[in-house]
């Protein structure tokens, strides 16, 4: 694998420091996802700027993070599964929720349930999911602007999941009790 530099505000490239600074201020410390991403300041301020963006949909924070959780099993990425992990106990959901989005499993809950084979089918169909299963997400209580709003945490960690995925970004040290290890990981394990 390439060495990407786990960057600080005095080695990143000059575009990126002020962004590192921001996230170490509203985190309390850098994530190493954001100090991967510093190498290439514009995936970073899209990364950034995406996932402040979702915070302010009309999602629940609980349903964010079943968002986020879903498109990060899908796409194996431990370092985002293992640190929405901790957001999602965070934003209140339920130990047996999280651990069904963490295990593929169906969720205890049915509205969250239907929020996560939405999202799963946009991911995996890459939008093509078709009228159906529209109408089922607007059937469980939700909007068409939510149809659309899904989408931007879908680009949010289709950039961090796959950035994880070329850097080898390693795990913060809050996610050590949280440490998730995909499907194709554990058989060869």
């Amino acid at each position: 694998m390439t060495d990407f530099p786990l960057h600080t505000t005095e080695t990143a490239p000059e575009a990126a420091r002020p962004i590192l600074a921001a996230s170490k201020a509203a985190w309390g410390f850098l994530p190493n996802l954001h100090a991967k991403l510093a190498e290439a300041p514009i995936a970073l301020q899209a990364y950034g700027t995406l996932f402040d963006l979702f915070g302010t949909s009309s999602f629940t924070p609980g349903e964010q993070q079943v968002v986020y959780m879903t498109a990060n099993v899908f796409h194996e990425c431990e370092y985002c599964t293992s640190g929405h992990t901790v957001l999602a106990q965070m934003a209140k959901l339920d130990a047996a929720t999280i651990e069904a989005l963490r295990e593929g499993r169906p969720l205890p809950d049915a509205r969250l349930q239907a929020l996560h084979v939405f999202t799963r089918s946009v991911i995996e169909q890459r939008g093509h999911v078709g009228d159906g299963a529209v109408e089922a997400f607007l059937a469980a209580g939700f909007t068409r602007a939510q149809v659309l709003e899904i989408l931007v945490a879908i680009a949010a960690k289709t950039i961090s999941n796959y950035a994880n995925h070329l850097a080898g970004t390693p795990l913060d040290a809050f996610m050590a009790k949280t440490v998730w290890v995909a499907p194709s990981h554990r058989q060869a394990a």
